[in-house]
């Protein structure tokens, strides 16, 4: 689907903007008439037209009933020629061709809402992959759905509202008081105008207090939410610690200030349909007394009476509703506003114009004097040059917090250096397209994290439209084939939440077979077998050396014994290379390396 609105951070939108509304609307506005879906604005057109002919019905329909009392009375001359029964039954056809013109522009219409939700929530769904990782762990998975859920709902409903209350409900109101000021004194209309400009003022004004309120309770609501989705997350944390009770305060601290909030909300709420029964109660009976003075006076008729009564209630039932409508439109103001100012939050890395695809020829990868600091205070890599060359293995050590894993996340962009560059094959990372970029490294990560969904799905996620035939290959390279085929469902096997029914090392192998599919030129593997004990360890070594043969490899390892037969190893201390060469130079350097070599393998013979 086309995009059919702008998601770049738009600088000229003050606050005042924002919190009115007009933001939100100057932007919902494209998808209700786009320029490139014809059958759209056709669809609107039409819908638009229905909206016409049931309101026009709906103004002339009282009229019909003053002919049908008026004809019952004995008074007047009915119109259209027809008698009391006649008048009775087209003013029943009437009601149902203003019911069904409504439910036909409601059908006609119907696709265009969906249309439009659709495509925001597709568009922002795109956007949230786009945003970087330091924005993803500054925030909070469970808040960031709800403010999703809650804008892409607010569309249709936004949408359907604008179009087809508040505007047929300004048409019908100027329609009555044209008719009013024909048919009767210009009191009556003066009534009536004094009523809705009260009653909108009344309106409007509580419903600004009453959104302020709103907004609070859905601040309490995301509270309450990313509580109970963080903690659900983190299910085999909570028990090992006995935190139950813990986590139900937590989340009870966060619902009793969302109960506090929407008591707010509820009392004011019947403060405000109070109020708008009051002002309707007056002016209905405003307009009453001067008809019932009208018809003693002989200058009314009784059906003149009953169409002034019609008229008022034909109008009091859209302005009963217009308060509804107007806090729900605010209320999806809101909502949306805080899913654009969202969709506004700037990607932090993105493709420069004019980027272009990454050639890969033969792989190599360099690392030129590059600085990074994840805080500008705290510099983690001071200055690193490094070269991995074409087809060769470099595994990067050190101790925790010395930046290995950064190197990593660099080199697949996750963040731009702040400093330095970092090429594959003498082309500048930050000079590529991330598309590009990203089909060329496989990962396989410290903490594999799966789809809750089958083994088949999980593995064949490394390459779209892999065959079962293929899935199985890397599975077995993988050394996990014979795992899975012994499960009663197989390849069918649901892992759970991000694979909580696997083992460790399971998922660790899933995922090795999962990049060993995607079949890159360049593995990064962020201590791909950590979680696996020391006899799958020294398959799964073999499975990754084959799997690295005519590839360019970065193995980052805190286990020493895994990367011993890496063709370089670079030795990282505080964010500066402190030596690098082979397992054996390292070892008669009697070094940094050596060191950490011997306090290891004391370790082990100590276990």
């Amino acid at each position: 689907m086309r995009r059919s609105a702008p998601t770049h951070s738009d600088d000229s939108v003050t606050d005042a903007e924002r919190s009115s509304g007009w933001r939100t609307l100057r932007k919902v506005a494209p998808y209700l008439w786009p320029d490139d879906e014809a059958w759209v604005k056709r669809r609107v057109v039409l819908a638009l037209v229905m909206l016409v002919c049931a309101k026009i019905i709906a103004v002339y329909t009282p009229i019909l009933y003053k002919g049908a009392v008026d004809g019952l009375a004995g008074e007047g001359v009915p119109p259209l020629a027809l008698g009391a029964v006649g008048l009775t039954v087209a003013y029943g056809v009437a009601r149902m061709m203003t019911v069904g013109f409504q439910q036909l522009r409601d059908a006609i219409f119907a696709p265009v809402g969906q249309r439009a939700l659709r495509a925001l929530a597709l568009e922002t769904f795109r956007h949230i992959h786009r945003l970087s990782m330091r924005y993803h762990i500054t925030r909070k998975t469970g808040g960031l759905s709800r403010i999703i859920e809650r804008g892409v709902k607010g569309v249709e409903f936004l949408l359907r509202f604008m179009l087809f209350s508040i505007g047929p409900l300004i048409l019908e109101l100027l329609m009555i008081a044209v008719i009013l000021l024909w048919l009767f004194d210009v009191w009556y209309l003066v009534i009536v105008a004094v009523t809705i400009a009260l009653y909108i003022w009344f309106t409007f004004a509580v419903t600004e207090w009453r959104v302020k309120l709103r907004r609070e309770m859905n601040d309490q609501d995301t509270d309450a939410n990313q509580k109970a989705i963080d903690s659900l997350l983190n299910f085999e944390t909570v028990k090992y610690f006995g935190a139950e009770e813990r986590e139900a305060q937590r989340y009870d601290v966060s619902m009793r200030a969302y109960a506090r909030a929407a008591l707010k909300t509820s009392y004011s709420l019947a403060f405000l349909n109070f109020g708008q029964s009051l002002l309707i109660t007056a002016g209905l009976v405003g307009v009453m007394v001067l008809a019932a003075v009208g018809v003693q006076g002989g200058s009314l008729t009784v059906g003149d009476f009953v169409m002034v009564n019609a008229y008022m209630i034909q109008i009091t039932v859209p302005l009963n509703f217009l308060g509804t409508v107007y806090r729900e439109i605010r209320q999806s103001l809101v909502d949306m506003g805080e899913m654009f100012d969202l969709l506004e939050q700037p990607s932090e890395v993105s493709d420069k114009p004019g980027a272009k695809p990454l050639q890969v020829n033969g792989g190599e990868i360099t690392l030129e004097d590059v600085r990074f600091g994840y805080d500008p205070e705290r510099e983690i890599l001071k200055g690193v040059s490094l070269t991995v060359p074409a087809g060769k293995t470099v595994a990067i050590v050190g101790s925790t917090g010395s930046g290995k894993s950064t190197i990593g996340r660099l080199l697949f962009r996750f963040y731009d250096v702040t400093g330095g560059a970092l090429k594959v094959d003498g082309q500048d990372v930050r000079d590529v397209t991330l598309r590009s970029l990203h089909e060329v490294i496989g990962v396989v990560p410290q903490d594999t994290v799966l789809f809750n969904d089958t083994i088949r799905y999980n593995i064949g996620y490394g390459r779209e439209n892999a065959t079962q035939d293929e899935i199985e290959a890397a599975a077995r390279a993988a050394q996990i084939h014979d795992f899975i085929e012994g499960l009663p469902e197989g390849y069918d096997t649901k892992v759970g939440e991000r694979g909580l029914k696997l083992s460790g090392g399971e998922k660790q192998r899933v995922g090795i077979a999962r990049t060993l599919l995607k079949n890159p030129p360049i593995l990064l593997l962020d201590e791909a077998t950590s979680a696996l004990d020391t006899e799958t360890e020294q398959d799964i070594k073999e499975a990754l050396a084959r799997a690295g043969e005519g590839r360019s490899v970065i193995t980052i390892a805190h286990r020493l014994s895994t990367i011993a037969e890496a063709d370089v190893i670079v030795v990282l201390d505080k964010g500066e290379i402190a030596e690098q060469g082979t397992h054996d130079e390292l070892l008669d350097r009697k070094g940094r390396y050596a060191q950490l070599w011997n306090r290891q393998q004391a370790d082990a013979d100590a276990a």
